[in-house]
């Protein structure tokens, strides 16, 4: 099979061992710079160019679309999508997990556990705001913040008052959420390939810091999952619509609640706390479902 991965990066982990395990089952596998693709949009022959040239008809796109450029990114997705090519996360899909109120609303119409969240922009009773949640201590988070940054911790009501009046005064859109104390600064990544979770793993804050990245000093190691928690990030993909994710899930008092759905889940993390062969499975995930226009969106969304 002829298979392309649209990376920024080519010298990233998780690009880098896409590449290796694609050429180690036999497949060509190219890195394309997603940025760098640019559209030839025409009457019933959509094409994709790269360096002065058209591309080649692949057999399959592994999207690696960093939050930066989704909205680019997902076009060039689609552009893929439209002339057939099967996508392993199509543009629709990304552009949910993109959307931290989408994909929460998403989840909690089919009833998947969430923490208690709030939305706002210019709330006129923020007291009000705050008791909505559970009072604190509460989490105000960025709508577009990414890897922990724009995600703040409020001890007190009043602190929380001050944290949401200086995000409004910056204009930005805001989610408050209750904190689950109980789950100590850990979350549970678990990496979903198809309708299956392949691998899982604990992650643990930094001492005194309550996010869990692994770029902030976290560390992780292998889980056995729950028959719950297995079942809660099966379900959070499938309303995603997603083929490969990372599903973070916090261990809470009333059972597992999904914090995030992430469309370009890092492989390196969980490839060495599990010992898995991640890329490896997610090719053969391609080989199996693989069909010029099976997408489910064809471009459409």
């Amino acid at each position: 099979m002829k298979v392309a991965i649209l990376s920024r990066n080519s010298k990233l982990y998780s690009t880098r061992r896409l590449k290796e395990a694609g050429e180690s089952r036999g497949h060509e596998v190219d890195i394309v710079d997603t940025l760098h693709c640019y559209m030839d949009v025409t009457r019933s022959r959509p094409a994709v160019r790269y360096k002065g040239k058209q591309l080649p008809y692949y057999d399959a796109v592994i999207p690696r679309i960093g939050a930066s450029v989704t909205f680019y990114g997902t076009a060039v997705v689609r552009q893929f999508e439209m002339m057939g090519t099967f996508c392993v996360n199509e543009s629709v899909a990304i552009s949910r997990s993109r959307d931290k109120l989408r994909s929460l609303q998403l989840l909690s119409r089919r009833d998947i556990g969430l923490p208690r969240t709030g939305f706002a922009s210019k709330p006129d009773d923020i007291p009000d705001l705050i008791k909505n949640v559970g009072g604190a201590p509460l989490v105000v988070k960025l709508l577009e913040g990414t890897q922990g940054i724009g995600v703040v911790l409020a001890d007190t009501n009043k602190s929380a008052e001050a944290i949401i009046e200086a995000f409004m005064g910056l204009k930005a859109n805001i989610l408050v959420q209750e904190f689950i104390e109980e789950a100590g600064g850990a979350d549970i990544r678990c990496l979903v390939v198809g309708s299956k979770v392949v691998a899982a793993m604990k992650r643990q804050g930094a001492e005194g810091e309550f996010r869990s990245n692994l770029h902030r000093g976290g560390s992780a190691k292998l889980v056995r999952l729950s028959k719950d928690e297995r079942a809660t990030a099966k379900n959070a993909a499938k309303a995603m619509g997603l083929n490969v994710c990372g599903v973070d899930i916090l261990q809470s008092k009333h059972g597992p609640v999904v914090m995030e759905v992430n469309s370009s889940p890092g492989l390196e993390g969980i490839e060495a706390a599990t010992k898995k062969d991640v890329a490896g499975i997610i090719y053969e995930f391609i080989e199996t479902n693989a069909k010029p226009n099976k997408n489910k969106t064809r471009g459409k969304g």
